[in-house]
């Protein structure tokens, strides 16, 4: 349903996303068309064509501009953290770094910085609450990434407070969704197991061998779900504390597994290699913030959600096989 209220809020305004070709950033580009109304001349998205590590591309990007959403991340599943912790590290806090103060410099009204779930302590009391945030250390595999994520919260609230920026941070669970990363050298878990569900049932296999003990959980946001929220809160946030994003409820990965098997149609047996790593032991956020703030509450159902993504995926891999 259209909201005239939320639609004048744009009213003669530019928003800038960085990422804006990637899984999220393309979801909240049609989000902004099509539910509130902007013409393609007041949404400007970056590619990895821009290198945002380089301050110069962020102070010639920023102008003209009245908002920022900050999505580009270099991100990926456990396998890529173990593999790449370094460039985790240095490239999103760099560009996290160059983006704040490029904004700082052109005079942004209103910047978004969107964290990770990453960030919070390995052993967080359940459900996380935003206050848990620096009360441990990370999951080792998903440290430097959410640690570098974590500092830009806290430059952001020196910014606010050193130069009365109004920079809002955003703390989004697991995301899934059509146009998820399915590249299993770099995936999360549900693009990972739907590819290899898929691929399974494709060559008539009868088992499939799954990552870790499948005991852990994890908490899942419908990337439509995120993009909603993330307008909502740059219409109607503008304070310093981060807010959580997500749907307020686990699900193990073994039962993650069972379902994503069923959903692609998949009959045989699941095998477990214990010798890979599990992550973090269990994810689940306190949500209460964002409804209270911004009156942001996820909507989309898990099983409706995967069939979105499993049927997106099933079409891809139709149309390329084809």
């Amino acid at each position: 349903m259209d909201n005239p209220i939320a639609e004048s809020f744009w009213d003669g305004k530019r928003i800038l996303i960085t990422g804006g070709s990637g899984f999220l950033g393309s979801h909240l580009v049609k989000y902004l068309i099509e539910k509130r109304h902007l013409c393609s001349g007041q949404i400007v998205t970056t590619s990895s064509a821009k290198d945002l590590r380089c301050l110069e591309n962020c102070m010639e990007i920023t102008r003209g501009i009245d908002i920022i959403a900050h999505l580009a991340a270099n991100v990926g599943g456990i396998g890529y953290n173990q593999k790449n912790p370094g460039a985790l590290f240095f490239d999103n806090l760099q560009m996290g770094l160059n983006m704040i103060e490029a904004a700082r410099e052109a005079e942004i009204k209103k910047l978004v910085q969107v964290g990770t779930v990453c960030s919070y302590p390995k052993f967080a009391p359940i459900p996380f609450k935003e206050d848990s945030l620096w009360d441990g250390y990370p999951e080792e595999t998903n440290a430097p990434y959410g640690i570098a994520k974590k500092a830009l919260l806290a430059m952001a609230q020196a910014y606010r407070q050193q130069y009365s920026m109004n920079i809002i941070y955003l703390l989004p669970v697991n995301l899934y969704g059509p146009g998820d990363n399915f590249n299993p050298e770099s995936s999360h878990v549900i693009p990972a197991l739907i590819r290899k569900f898929v691929d399974a049932v494709q060559a008539s296999r009868t088992d499939v061998t799954v990552w870790g003990t499948g005991k852990v959980t994890r908490e899942f946001l419908y990337v439509e779900d995120a993009a909603e929220a993330i307008v909502l809160a740059i219409e109607k946030y503008n304070k310093a504390e981060p807010v959580n994003l997500g749907s307020g409820k686990e699900i193990t990965i073994s039962a993650l597994a069972e379902l994503i098997g069923k959903l692609v149609g998949f009959k045989g047996q699941i095998f477990w290699d214990t010798s890979r790593p599990d992550g973090q032991p269990r994810r689940c956020l306190d949500t209460t913030r964002a409804l209270r703030e911004f009156g942001f509450k996820a909507t989309t159902p898990l099983m409706q959600g995967l069939q979105e993504t499993v049927s997106w995926y099933n079409d891809k891999y139709a149309s390329a096989t084809a």
